[in-house]
């Protein structure tokens, strides 16, 4: 799909998703939740936004010593028996991780929600191997079963309600149907069980790498993780190289402003801390543990300083929750992995401009993303230089950079539009207008009978 089909595509879903009644009342219902348990959680802070301010000094700080950050990470994982692999890009990451899952004579892969295995499509490839992946996180389940992306950063299935996830499983599982959640639930968890105990590889992501530590923290709240890194003989763990973080104290901080600003918990139900393969004296885990650290991407943000904040992100969700343009055409109309005002900032950068640049133009700039983010990204802002950044790289489309041409010229030269009849001019204006969509839904502009200047003349002030 060329850029130009890919933002025309966008703009169609964009407009089919805010006029789905239904569609909208379902995020409004789910986000609403969120919302009055993220208010909740906040008021335990006493000082919110002094936590705000040591996370993005912290991993501010990280980012200009990212390398030895890194280096200190793999020094201190390989020294219990981990394994650390750097991939540069997807292709990279996917070929590894076929070489290990050959070694081991895979047929089922357990897999915990990760974004970086969305990123590098993953199950997708697994399939192409041969080798049955299967999501154990409830929601990434779900979605996997109806054949979706996930919706949500944090909530992989805020798009569906009770009945449609009952529908679901009554046309894949051929479950009897029933309202009751509880059921569900258990469904999902007695057909998972099993695959834990049999799967010969387990993946997962990681929230954050700790350097001192060489450790891998994972958060989650189904304990679907910790099963998904223990039964198998083999643990992958794909993280993006941006997840590190100084010292293993830096989780008190790191673990409560992640759960609160993505759920309003506390912290999540399950926090783990993963140092590697099992250990001589210890009784269970995985024989051996490899960590990737992908970049795909990655670096092009570090490299530019001005924009560098964006890797900051501990994935939270919370600049989706809050964004009035996610919360009406939902996160399936980005078509990339990562959706709303951070998808918008880094999918250009990670998945390339050209094909992405038209998401930093799909927002408001109300700021409500920055306001919410818990390292203090300033997201509005980022979007903006995107857009520069396109411009200045030639992928404006040819009519708009007419556009632009013509009207400079014209505030340069004043008297080339006092020469043109004002109908002429409100003609013109409105046709540029409704070429990028403004009067599709608006009424019409008042045709003028004369121009500003000549009503100002008129009135003898000049």
């Amino acid at each position: 799909m060329t850029p130009a089909t890919k933002a025309n595509q966008f703009q169609l879903d964009a407009e089919a998703k805010a006029f789905d009644r239904e569609h909208r009342r379902k995020i409004r219902f789910n986000i609403g939740k969120y919302d009055a348990a993220v208010s909740a959680g906040l008021k335990l802070y006493d000082e919110h936004e002094l936590a705000r301010d040591r996370g993005a000094y912290l991993k501010a700080t990280v980012l200009e010593k990212l390398d030895e950050y890194l280096l200190q990470f793999e020094a201190n994982f390989t020294a219990r028996g981990g394994r650390v692999i750097w991939a540069r890009d997807a292709a990279e990451a996917l070929a590894e991780i076929g070489k290990l899952t050959a070694a081991r004579h895979t047929k089922t892969v357990v897999k915990a929600k990760s974004m970086t295995t969305e990123e590098i499509h993953l199950n997708k490839y697994l399939a192409t191997q041969g080798i049955e992946s299967v999501e154990t996180d409830l929601g990434e389940y779900i979605v996997q079963l109806n054949g979706e992306r996930p919706y949500h950063i944090v909530t992989p299935a805020m798009h569906l309600s009770k009945a449609d996830i009952n529908n679901i499983f009554v046309k894949h599982l051929g479950t009897e149907s029933t309202d009751d959640a509880q059921k569900l639930v258990l469904t999902a968890r007695h057909l998972l069980r099993n695959k834990y105990t049999t799967a010969e590889v387990g993946v997962t992501g990681g929230n954050f790498l700790v350097a001192d530590a060489g450790a891998v923290a994972v958060t989650e709240n189904e304990g679907n993780a910790r099963l998904s890194a223990s039964f198998p003989k083999l643990h992958i763990a794909i993280v993006g190289i941006e997840k590190v973080i100084p010292q293993l104290t830096d989780l008190d901080l790191f673990w409560p402003l992640l759960s609160t600003s993505g759920t309003g918990q506390q912290v999540t139900v399950y926090n783990t801390l993963y140092f590697g393969p099992r250990q001589a004296n210890e009784v269970d885990g995985p024989e051996e543990m490899v960590v990737i650290l992908l970049d795909n991407g990655r670096t092009n943000l570090l490299a530019q300083p001005d924009k560098r904040a964006a890797l900051r992100c501990i994935r939270c969700g919370a600049c989706l929750n809050v964004c009035p343009v996610y919360k009406n055409i939902g996160g399936h109309t980005y078509e990339t992995t990562y959706s709303g005002p951070i998808g918008s900032v880094i999918s250009p950068h990670l998945s390339g401009l050209p094909e992405h640049k038209h998401l930093s133009y799909a927002s408001s700039l109300c700021g409500a993303c920055t306001t919410v983010c818990p390292v203090r990204i300033p997201l509005h802002n980022l979007l903006l230089l995107n857009r520069k950044q396109s411009v200045e790289e030639g992928y404006a489309p040819t009519e708009e950079k007419l556009a632009i041409g013509l009207w400079k010229w014209s505030m340069q030269h004043r008297w080339a539009l006092d020469v043109l009849p004002a109908k002429i001019k409100d003609w013109s204006l409105g046709r540029l207008l409704g070429q990028v969509g403004w009067s599709k839904r608006r009424e019409a502009l008042a045709i003028a009978p004369q121009s500003f200047r000549e009503l100002w003349k008129a009135r003898k002030v000049l």
